[in-house]
């Protein structure tokens, strides 16, 4: 496929910066946007198209890609008369960037095959700061052959770009990553904010494990807020970390399984949520877990 019409479905912060990213590149881009404007605004500006609908994007475009926050989105991006699939025709590639159930993207790609085209699963990791730069971890999923097709224009979008297998191993993987991520979110939250309980400074506690096996990635990011009062190094809601430790859970029941580890950090993001704390970003959950010990 050589320089393939991008079609683009769902530019909040993500997807704009994708979109930056791919118009840097040359790809010519068919957007679609949806209450709020901003991004398809300024994919307009640098020469971009914009559909009325989803079917649009899907007939104007080879690749079509979807950044967007549910399955259930997804899913209605995808079917109904105006939908994705409606566009569809042989050779054309859908692919999911958003953190969906393996279960729900295994389904659609029975939908887009019936039309000729392919479903992939490619969820990200990263930031909409590397978006910008083509830095993201992406982990593609689906027709190893359809993949190396679209790799070019992937690897256009990520600095490491994976296949992990089969349609639905991407979402899977990525459904693991982000559990484990923010059990070590709100775990180190919490800790952080036993230090004030105990009298001891956040400082000292980071020094401490940062030195140890228990250093991280993660653990900077909380520590850029905890510490430092930065909370944009890690720029994930805390309604979205939910949403995504909830899909985890969702997926092993759905083998019969439930998960112990996953109790805690649902239970920390699901209280915040609900006590109105669900667009805050995740390294404030700092300030949730040091409320609830004053309660």
């Amino acid at each position: 496929m050589s320089i393939p019409k991008i079609g683009f479905i769902g530019l909040g912060l993500m997807g704009s910066a994708m979109v930056g990213r791919l118009q840097d590149k040359g790809y010519d881009v068919t957007v679609l946007g949806n209450v709020n404007r901003t991004g398809v605004e300024a994919a307009l500006a640098r020469g971009g198209a914009e559909a009325a609908n989803a079917r649009e994007v899907a007939e104007a475009s080879d690749i079509i890609m979807l950044c967007m926050g549910t399955s259930d989105q997804v899913e209605g991006r995808m079917h109904g008369d105006d939908g994705v699939i409606a566009g569809l025709s042989a050779g054309k590639v859908v692919i999911d960037f958003g953190t969906s159930l393996p279960a729900s993207t295994i389904a659609l790609g029975e939908d887009v095959a019936a039309k000729g085209a392919t479903m992939m699963d490619a969820p990200l990791g990263r930031t909409p700061a590397h978006a910008k730069d083509g830095l993201l971890n992406i982990m593609a999923a689906g027709d190893k052959g359809v993949y190396e097709q679209v790799k070019p224009v992937l690897e256009d979008l990520g600095e490491n770009v994976f296949h992990l297998g089969a349609l639905g191993a991407g979402h899977t993987i990525k459904l693991m990553n982000n559990f484990y991520a923010m059990t070590s979110a709100n775990a180190m939250s919490e800790a952080f904010a036993v230090c004030d309980l105990m009298g001891i400074e956040r400082q000292a506690l980071y020094d401490v494990l940062s030195a140890g096996p228990n250093g991280s990635g993660m653990m900077d990011f909380i520590k850029a807020y905890a510490v430092d009062g930065n909370p944009e190094q890690l720029a994930f809601s805390v309604r979205n970390a939910r949403k995504d430790v909830g899909y985890y859970e969702q997926m092993l029941q759905s083998l019969g399984r439930d998960s112990l580890m996953a109790r805690g950090a649902m239970a920390a993001t699901g209280r915040a949520v609900d006590d109105g704390h669900g667009d805050d970003l995740v390294p404030q959950m700092v300030d949730n877990f040091s409320r609830w010990f004053a309660d």
